[in-house]
């Protein structure tokens, strides 16, 4: 139930970011088409882009969408296969532990520090989506670590499994129209 809500606030909170960043975006070409640009635009988008990579990522991240090798340890033997698969995730979980830490470390260090353009933003504002996205990198990856273990004992290979759907999809749909 967790990862459902994780999941759906993801989504919600993506969305209201790409519909934020694009409205930056055309509010910016509509100024700029008559002689007044805005002076902030460039910064806040830049940061609006980088906080929609983020959580983007996370979302990708539980949906198990993101980029990897799932053939290697899917069609790997099962003995091999399970150490591999702890070992991969040990190496995610904790390179974003060190992203989370380090990107807290740069917070305090630009603790006194604002936007150029929006003196009135801080950068703690507008860095903290690193602690927090790599903080809830690493929580998408725990919520979505059963179905992926499930799916590695099985041998199943995650990144050919919709493209075989798909197939099997097509196939059936063949044999109803032949009928």
């Amino acid at each position: 139930m967790t990862r459902f809500w994780v999941e759906k606030l993801l989504e919600i909170f993506t969305v209201c970011l790409l519909i934020g960043l694009t409205s930056i975006v055309l509010a910016a070409v509509l100024f700029r088409a008559f002689d007044s640009s805005l002076i902030w635009y460039d910064e806040v988008a830049s940061v609006g882009l980088a906080w929609l990579t983020f959580y983007g990522a996370n979302l990708a991240a539980l949906k198990r969408a993101h980029m990897g090798f799932p053939g290697i340890i899917s069609h790997s033997p099962l003995p091999i296969r399970i150490p591999l698969f702890i070992f991969s995730e040990l190496i995610v979980i904790s390179f974003f532990a060190l992203v989370a830490y380090y990107g807290y470390q740069v917070m305090e260090i630009l603790a006194w520090d604002a936007l150029v353009s929006l003196p009135s933003v801080s950068l703690t504002l507008t860095q903290s989506a690193v602690p927090i996205s790599a903080s809830l990198f690493i929580l998408c990856e725990l919520l979505s670590l059963p179905g992926a273990w499930k799916k590695m004992c099985a041998g199943v290979d995650t990144e050919h499994e919709a493209i075989e759907e798909a197939i099997r999809l097509a196939e059936e749909e063949l044999k109803e129209a032949k009928a």
